[in-house]
């Protein structure tokens, strides 16, 4: 993105400091306008973050494959073709994870943060934004404001939204967050190195192998461990793809062996089989102190969930530098309320990114504030904002945000169902009737299309602007 004519009178707000505005306010920057970035934190905290830190990763350490042909990696190749602050970040602060790009939050904090203030036109302004412009007052003061504060975002700023909307309806789901534990407490006579399928350089992975007997203490124990209580008024909604263990026990004692605790692909060295069941451990930081739970996010309270544990063989003295939680996400029907270029349509110079849009994930939050900051770039300087076609796989994520799709709104990740299907068939002369493609094939042609679209669309935007 290159800077074009005087932006020295326009400014541009951005209302929270995660990955989806510091992406948006890197795109703002690029684009030679001056941006304050407001974080409420260290002021004022969430219940889920621990630190004042610019796109501190709550949840995992996790940003899902590097995989091209997968949909997430579609999404970061994509991403990394628009000059993206998060994946660039990501990148330097990478930690071992076979294909997914797994990062030191740390690391990645500090890069996400030093890039912005790099650019001389970022400025990072702590406390709490309780209130948003009308459309009269951002026009006069030549304003644009971006709101990417988050699922948690705070109860003024929420009312500031829905008096913009006018609307009272509250969505929301509920996300849990894994445990981390220290590396140096883990029993590693009861664990061993491996990647399932063989993927990684040398066993990225660390896992723990459970018999049929342990497997089966582990299921009754987190069944009777006292969990953290709901309020009276909250009814749990949670994201198919984040669910607590015990809410997957509950559909059924052997679903964490087919989920997260899946044995598939791994081999005890010391028995020289398959276990029963396994937890795997991913690394938290480079220098390979702190391993987080995959797919083990919990509400159980934190005395509970070092007692439960701590039944495990290799965990037997474990230590939790970071308990397991619950927390409540919000978001709006985006759809309803947002024009084609993610400004509210009652409002056309604030605009909306992240979570809080209808997204789920860490890429996919900051691809919202990429496409949000490059639409106020536009704006700003007259131009229409093109999203990117929808064979693309950034393209189909703010599609979904903007138009929503046949069923009730809800949190969505990057997944190739968002993407328009290929034929489902392809003729060969040499046969009588049509072949079928397989869903591996389907998915090849899928994605070389959306590669194939992605670059036609970066030509085109590179030529105009």
């Amino acid at each position: 993105m290159t800077t074009h004519g005087n932006n020295s009178e326009i400014s541009v707000h951005i209302v929270g400091g995660g990955l989806a505005g510091s992406e948006a306010a890197w795109q703002i920057a690029r684009g030679g306008i001056p941006v304050t970035l407001h974080e409420m934190r260290p002021v004022k905290m969430t219940p889920a973050h621990q630190t004042g830190n610019l796109a501190e990763l709550v949840c995992s350490n996790s940003m899902k494959s590097l995989d091209e042909s997968s949909a997430p990696g579609l999404l970061k190749t994509e991403m990394a073709a628009m000059d993206s602050l998060i994946i660039r970040a990501a990148m330097k602060a990478r930690v071992p994870a076979g294909q997914a790009l797994a990062v030191d939050r740390i690391v990645f904090a500090d890069a996400v943060k030093s890039g912005l203030l790099e650019t001389g036109l970022v400025t990072i302004t702590p406390g709490e934004v309780t209130s948003l412009p009308t459309p009269e007052e951002a026009s006069a003061r030549r304003e644009f404001w971006i709101v990417a504060s988050g699922p948690l975002t705070s109860h003024p700023l929420a009312e500031a939204l829905q008096k913009l909307t006018g609307s009272t309806r509250s969505l929301y789901f509920y996300d849990a967050i894994a445990p981390v534990l220290a590396a140096e407490s883990i029993d590693m006579s009861h664990a061993f190195r491996a990647d399932r399928y063989g993927d990684g350089d040398s066993g990225d992975y660390l896992n723990v192998p459970l018999s049929k007997d342990e497997y089966e203490s582990f299921i009754d124990s987190v069944i009777a461990a006292e969990k953290m209580p709901l309020h009276d008024f909250e009814e749990p909604k949670y994201f198919e793809s984040c669910l607590p263990i015990e809410v997957m026990i509950e559909r059924g004692r052997d679903t964490l062996r087919f989920g997260p605790m899946k044995p598939v692909g791994l081999t005890d060295p010391s028995t020289g089989h398959r276990p029963w069941a396994a937890i795997q451990l991913r690394q938290e930081n480079q220098d390979g102190t702190m391993f987080s739970m995959v797919g083990f996010q919990t509400k159980m309270k934190w005395p509970e969930q070092k007692r439960v544990f701590s039944t495990i063989p290799a965990l037997r003295n474990v230590e939790i530098l970071r308990y397991g939680s619950i927390h409540r996400n919000t978001y709006l029907k985006s759809p309803e309320f947002l024009g084609a270029d993610l400004s509210f349509k009652a409002a056309p110079r604030i605009f909306l990114a992240g979570q809080i849009s209808g997204v789920e994930g860490y890429t996919e939050s900051a691809a919202m504030g990429l496409l949000a900051g490059r639409a106020c770039v536009a704006k700003s300087r007259g131009q229409e904002f093109t999203m990117p076609p929808r064979e693309t796989m950034i393209g189909a994520l703010g599609r979904y945000v903007t138009e929503g799709c046949l069923g009730p709104y809800q949190p969505m990740n990057a997944n190739f169902g968002l993407l328009p299907p290929p034929p489902a068939v392809t003729h060969d002369p040499s046969r009588k009737k049509p072949k079928k493609l397989s869903k591996a094939d389907r998915k090849t042609l899928i994605a070389d299309r959306a590669r194939q679209t992605f670059a036609a669309y970066q030509s085109s935007t590179t030529l105009s602007s």
